[in-house]
């Protein structure tokens, strides 16, 4: 997923802040999710569930920069019942800027207890391995 630094991604010296790329690995997964056919909306109103994040790993090799055209990736790691891990990593020009492993789970937006992953969305996830 393409996605463009704009100054207010950035802190005052024009480099994108730290936290800042914990949003664009967030936006990479949503959109991840909307092509195997699953929007975020749709998993709140249809199934009445959600992905929250468990844990996450995250490494800075180089910065990005205002106006610097980044490329998020996402890549299925392991699939459990309810969990799901996922390696994504930033890159601007083919160079690494970040790396992060990113551990989340399938939650009842009710109870927002652990719940089974559907079957049609474990399928397509198993799919795009």
């Amino acid at each position: 997923m393409p996605i463009r630094v704009y100054y207010q991604d950035t802190d005052a010296g024009g480099v994108v802040y730290h936290a800042t790329h914990l949003h664009f690995l967030e936006r990479a997964r949503y959109e991840w999710l909307r092509q195997l056919g699953y929007g975020v909306h749709e998993l709140l109103n249809a199934h009445q569930l959600q992905f929250m994040i468990r844990s996450l790993e995250i490494e800075y090799f180089k910065p990005a920069i205002l106006d610097d055209l980044l490329q998020i990736t996402v890549d299925v790691v392991d699939l459990g019942r309810s969990r799901i891990s996922l390696a994504q990593e930033i890159l601007c020009d083919q160079n690494r800027l970040v790396n992060a492993t990113v551990h989340a789970v399938c939650v009842s937006t009710e109870s927002l207890k652990p719940v089974s992953i559907p079957a049609p969305l474990r399928k397509k996830i198993e799919i795009s391995k």
